[in-house]
């Protein structure tokens, strides 16, 4: 019995030094976002509802054969807040102002020194296109127990929003207390099935 086991770890071990190591997208891609309004900064949360993502892989060794290369198309007049009305609204006094998708790609990705079993964390390079500008920022990206995220912010004035920041703080004046922020939070969420590996980033 003991021979039996022993035989079967090795195999487990050979089949991950040799290979074995498998990661697998899932097909359920999220990406969502927070504004921000008022001088205490209350957050105003929303996700965007059509979304074409191209995985570089949809299987492959580690982060970097899955993401770098990786592409998404994002409908800026497909949203959900959670409330209708205020989606209209968005849509009209801002989305409208800034052009109709967001283009962005994954560039380049750098693993943080990992620390004990705790979750594997890093840095992702993207490069966006909106507004008919781009401009490549890093986001932090998280994964644990098949959950992987990426969080970053973007600078609506990097990307010419000034007039759409003013149409949507003229719009919601009152609600928004006079001050709209130009910092945006977004993330990117999708699970990642691991087999016979330990999702290193490296090549």
């Amino acid at each position: 019995m003991k021979k039996i086991f022993f035989l079967i770890m090795l195999s487990a071990l050979l089949n991950a030094t040799s290979g074995g190591c498998t990661l697998e997208q899932s097909d359920d891609i999220n990406v969502s976002w927070k504004a921000y309004k008022t001088f205490g900064k209350i957050g105003v949360g929303g996700r965007f509802t059509d979304i074409k993502y191209t995985p570089n892989k949809k299987l492959g060794k580690n982060f970097r054969e899955l993401f770098v290369g990786s592409m998404v198309s994002i409908d800026m007049t497909k949203i959900d807040t959670g409330d209708s009305s205020r989606d209209k609204t968005l849509i009209e006094s801002f989305f409208s102002k800034i052009g109709k998708t967001i283009e962005a790609k994954i560039v380049g990705i750098e693993a943080n020194k990992r620390e004990g079993k705790g979750p594997r964390t890093g840095i992702l390079d993207v490069t966006i296109v909106m507004n008919k500008r781009s401009l490549t920022i890093p986001i932090t990206y998280h994964y644990n127990k098949g959950d992987f995220r990426a969080n970053g912010v973007i600078d609506l004035f990097d990307f010419a929003g000034s007039n759409a920041l003013v149409s949507l703080n003229k719009t919601c004046f009152d609600l928004h207390e006079g001050k709209t922020w130009n910092d945006v939070s977004i993330e990117f969420r999708t699970q990642i099935k691991a087999t016979l590996c330990n999702a290193e980033t490296k090549k």
